[in-house]
């Protein structure tokens, strides 16, 4: 039950953050981007902030448990012996992407967003959006055994 449990709390966390980012790149984003606005952008993300983060935090944790079900010495997690282990390290390296890309947008681009730089907070906003992907695809890898189609 426990299992179960995990990997539906991940799900959810994956749902609200990867749906959110992919709303804002496809939705809010060109409006934004064509209109020289970036008011749109602040608006979304101020609202999004409130339930994309927990997601975040939930995906973590629940994404370290089940780590460690899969594979439980977390030294092995990097050793890429198996698909799992691979898919955990590159799900752990994507993780730190959007990390550095997240703080680099919350403390250097978004205090200073303006319509004049507002395309290097897209490229931001694409770069996490395609590792939101990743994390995606990777993960339903570690569950059905790697990426071979």
């Amino acid at each position: 039950m426990t299992y179960k449990l995990i990997v539906m709390l991940h799900l959810l966390g994956a749902s609200v953050w990867v749906g959110g980012h992919v709303i804002l790149s496809l939705v809010v984003l060109p409006p934004a981007l064509r209109q020289r606005d970036p008011a749109p952008i602040r608006a979304f993300e101020q609202r999004f902030e409130k339930v994309g983060i927990p997601a975040l935090a939930l995906q973590v944790a629940s994404g370290l448990w089940l780590a460690h079900y899969w594979i439980p010495d977390w030294t092995r997690w990097f050793a890429f012996g198996s698909p799992q282990a691979a898919l955990i390290a590159v799900k752990l390296g994507l993780l730190g992407l959007t990390a550095l890309l997240g703080v680099h947008a919350r403390w250097r681009l978004i205090p200073r967003l303006t319509a004049d730089t507002l395309p290097q907070l897209a490229g931001h906003i694409i770069a996490v959006t395609l590792l939101s992907l990743g994390f995606l695809v990777a993960g339903s890898g570690i569950r059905l055994g790697g990426l071979s189609w």
